[in-house]
């Protein structure tokens, strides 16, 4: 019988980016960490969440130029403002999670992705699953943020 990483014509092995999981699909802890389901997987749900950013900040775009700011009462224009300046900054925090969604891409194509960039330790599935662009072990994260807080104290 055939697995799903194997071509039925040549045999070859397909590669983990063009691999198609079952829609419920998740990563267990008794495979193998990272291997080819696994990075199909987050590879699917980075791009999915990089596309709905891009999306929402398309939709912002679209209202900003059919919404005016021409408010008749002051008081309105100045909440009008307000509102739009709140829904920028949101937006460009996104431009920011956007290239941390493509540096998580790129670490999955270069085999990186999963493991801790300070132990080099695997990442929990976890961790994974809520933040799939973590960089860290959730312990040399707490660590990262003691350090950087007691810096910040000095």
């Amino acid at each position: 019988m055939a697995t799903a990483l194997v071509d039925f014509f040549n045999e070859k092995p397909v590669p983990f980016d063009r691999l198609v999981l079952p829609e419920d699909y998740r990563p267990s802890e008794d495979e193998d960490f990272m291997c080819d389901r696994h990075r199909a997987y987050f590879l699917k749900k980075l791009r999915e969440w990089k596309e709905a950013i891009i999306e929402e900040s398309r939709h912002t775009m679209a209202q900003l130029q059919v919404d005016s700011l021409r408010e008749p009462d002051i008081a309105d224009r100045a909440s009008s403002e307000t509102d739009w300046g709140i829904e920028l900054r949101t937006r460009d925090r996104q431009r920011k999670l956007i290239a941390k969604i493509d540096c998580a891409v790129r670490r999955l194509y270069e085999g990186e992705y999963g493991y801790c960039e300070v132990t080099g330790d695997p990442i929990s599935l976890a961790r994974l699953e809520a933040r799939p662009i973590a960089t860290m072990t959730l312990e040399a994260q707490e660590r990262h943020e003691r350090i950087e807080k007691i810096s910040r104290d000095d």
